[in-house]
């Protein structure tokens, strides 16, 4: 690899709610943070060069969207996920998790209920009931190691609940599924049989581990782009989250003109001028980096593989088909979920995600993020090992 990921850089006192928030937050000051999904890693180099660059120029006024950035972003999605886009279908917000939010109020009235599958990434809720909407869930269940989807359950709550809009989760974050192109599309069908609009978070569709291949939403047929808004961002993939900006495509042009009204109305209409300088150079030529990333989570995975059966026989990792985020099970050693989270945070000092921030479905399962360089990763497992 060109690129030394084991190298660690010291994030305390960086402004960073992964290590700076820690005892705000009730947790030990020298807690091990691998909780939050952002890298523990600089940027690629090419995306530093060109914020340097911007930063040299010295002018930091009221940004826009110019070709070079249609260009760049229009080369990465044909050549990374067979995924073309006319310009007018791209709008701007200053993340995914606030595309959600403007997705909810303009595709549902308050009281209506959304649907998302638990477990899953907790902002999915949070933005559902903060916007006076009503949260249905359909469960996730696991089989043989793999978690599934009820589509029976699926489409009974749609129908019970009046659904309006689904929030979908793909690659899944925490379980770590990459969606098969069938599985879509069994649950496409399932939301145009009921006039139910999908918002389909895709933050994670670079990290995608073979034979898995990822599968934007809106390729899946011309009748399901029109029923859709497919949001992603450079955030997860570079390491950018702290510079607000990402991608939504919207086909429709009545949804697309709902979605931008409820954006416009935050009066935050403009792409944030660093976020897009990233955003245009690490599409350019971040590619590199990226792969040499990738192989680095890949010894991340098989080392995490190793030492749960060597040291943690009876915790169990769920296999990874993507994300930078592992899925491990506790259940077989008989701690309630409250006390696994004591012993790891208050015992062990480590501080991973627990497993019912996502929902009840992860009761004794705890989340960890392995962007990070190795001997970290290694000292956390060694704390966690120490204690159980």
């Amino acid at each position: 690899m060109n690129y030394n990921f084991n190298k660690i850089t010291d994030r305390h006192g960086s402004n960073s709610i992964k290590t700076d928030l820690a005892v705000a937050r009730g947790k030990p000051a020298d807690v091990l943070s691998l909780w939050v999904a952002d890298m523990d890693f600089p940027t690629a180099p090419a995306i530093l060069e060109a914020l340097h660059k911007k930063i040299d120029h010295g002018i930091f006024g009221y940004s826009c969207l110019d070709e070079s950035f249609h260009s760049a972003l229009s080369n990465w999605m044909k050549n990374e996920h067979n995924f073309t886009f006319e310009r007018r279908e791209l709008v701007t917000t200053p993340g995914v998790v606030f595309a959600l939010a403007s997705a909810i109020k303009a595709f549902t009235k308050e009281g209506e209920s959304v649907l998302i599958q638990t477990p899953v990434y907790y902002p999915f809720k949070n933005m559902i009931e903060a916007n006076n909407r009503r949260t249905v869930t359909s469960s996730l269940f696991e089989k043989d190691g793999k978690w599934q989807i009820d589509f029976e359950d699926f489409e009974k709550k749609i129908i019970e609940n009046d659904v309006k809009l689904f929030i979908l989760c793909s690659p899944h974050n925490p379980v770590s599924r990459v969606w098969t192109r069938d599985e879509l599309s069994r649950m496409a069908e399932i939301c145009l049989a009921h006039n139910v609009i999908v918002f389909a978070d895709e933050i994670h569709n670079d990290f995608v581990y073979e034979p898995n291949v990822h599968t934007v939403f809106s390729t899946l047929s011309a009748e399901v782009a029109e029923n859709c808004v497919v949001s992603m961002s450079p955030s997860k993939t570079f390491n950018l989250a702290g510079l607000q900006f990402s991608t939504n495509f919207i086909k429709n042009p009545a949804l697309r003109a709902k979605f931008k009204a409820e954006r416009d109305k935050t009066g935050y209409d403009e792409p944030s001028l660093m976020g897009l300088v990233a955003a245009r150079a690490a599409y350019e030529s971040g590619k590199p980096w990226l792969e040499d990333l990738k192989n680095h989570l890949r010894s991340n995975i098989e080392f995490v593989r190793n030492y749960l059966a060597e040291r943690l026989p009876n915790v169990r990792l769920i296999e990874p088909e993507g994300t930078f985020l592992l899925w491990l099970d506790f259940s077989a050693l008989g701690y309630s979920d409250s006390e696994l989270d004591d012993l790891i945070v208050n015992k062990a000092k480590v501080w991973l995600d627990r497993g019912t921030m996502f929902g009840p479905e992860g009761n004794c399962y705890q989340r960890i993020n392995i962007a990070t360089p190795q001997p970290l990763l290694r000292e956390a497992l060694d704390r966690i090992a120490a204690v159980l």
